[in-house]
């Protein structure tokens, strides 16, 4: 007899025409089917049932696979003084200090060490804000200016101007493109690679000249960076990492 299989959260989307899973670095296996009251779909858990069973072996593999990756982040140390956080793809050691008598707000530097560089965050007496929040708000400024920058560096040479450029915490998605001209990041781009972040906002940017993904697309995207592969597979690698990295953390401290 077949063992349990792991748990699983349903999601009802209106949006959803058939059966979905995804593996989400909060929730675990996320099922999604259409509402209940569309036909079929009222009671889908046989349904379910069969197709988590015929992929059974992708599941665990996925589900063992974030176990490991999450029992990593927690083994770097959280978010304590002396544990190891990603930034601009390089780990760097945590330190958190006290800030200056009478300052108003906590604030994080990054500064160069012989061994590793060092986010040194100041914790003021006054700012109620956990070192997650601190962070949080520190990415969030880099992320922009890194983006911003990589936006300025490619998008005359791709003949395209945004309408609007939001830097958000996407789940599902590094980057997105409206045909209105808008584009959305997640500010997680900024604890990859440089390359990595600038092969999203280049992706992005071609989608304002060609929508979907076909030759010309891509070849578009290659004639901004040839190596566009290598940083895609980067971010599906250390996708659990980037997006549990606050989350994880700060359960683990």
């Amino acid at each position: 007899m077949a063992g349990p299989l792991p748990p699983y959260t349903l999601r009802r989307s209106p949006r959803s025409r058939r059966l979905r899973v995804t593996i989400d670095p909060a929730l675990g296996v996320v099922v999604t089917v259409p509402p209940a009251t569309r036909r079929g779909w009222a009671h889908p858990e046989a349904l379910i049932e069969k197709f988590l069973r015929e992929r059974e072996s992708w599941l665990r593999r996925h589900v063992d696979g974030m176990a490991h990756e999450r029992a990593e982040l927690a083994a770097r140390g959280g978010l304590t003084d002396g544990a190891l956080i990603r930034y601009r793809g390089e780990l760097h050691r945590l330190r958190i200090i006290s800030a200056e008598p009478g300052a108003r707000r906590s604030s994080v530097a990054r500064i160069g060490d012989v061994d590793a560089d060092e986010l040194v965050v100041r914790m003021a007496a006054r700012d109620r804000r956990p070192v997650a929040q601190v962070l949080d708000a520190w990415f969030r400024d880099r992320a922009r200016a890194a983006i911003d920058a990589a936006v300025a560096a490619h998008a005359s040479a791709l003949a395209v101007s945004p309408a609007a450029i939001t830097v958000r915490d996407q789940r599902s998605r590094w980057g997105s493109a409206s045909r209105k001209g808008r584009l959305s990041f997640s500010w997680r781009l900024v604890l990859a690679p440089p390359e990595a972040l600038e092969t999203v906002v280049i992706h992005e940017l071609a989608h304002l000249r060609v929508f979907g993904h076909g030759p010309r697309f891509w070849a578009l995207v290659a004639s901004r960076r040839a190596d566009h592969l290598t940083w895609r597979r980067w971010l599906r690698t250390h996708s659990y990492e980037l997006h549990a990295a606050l989350a994880a953390t700060d359960v683990a401290a």
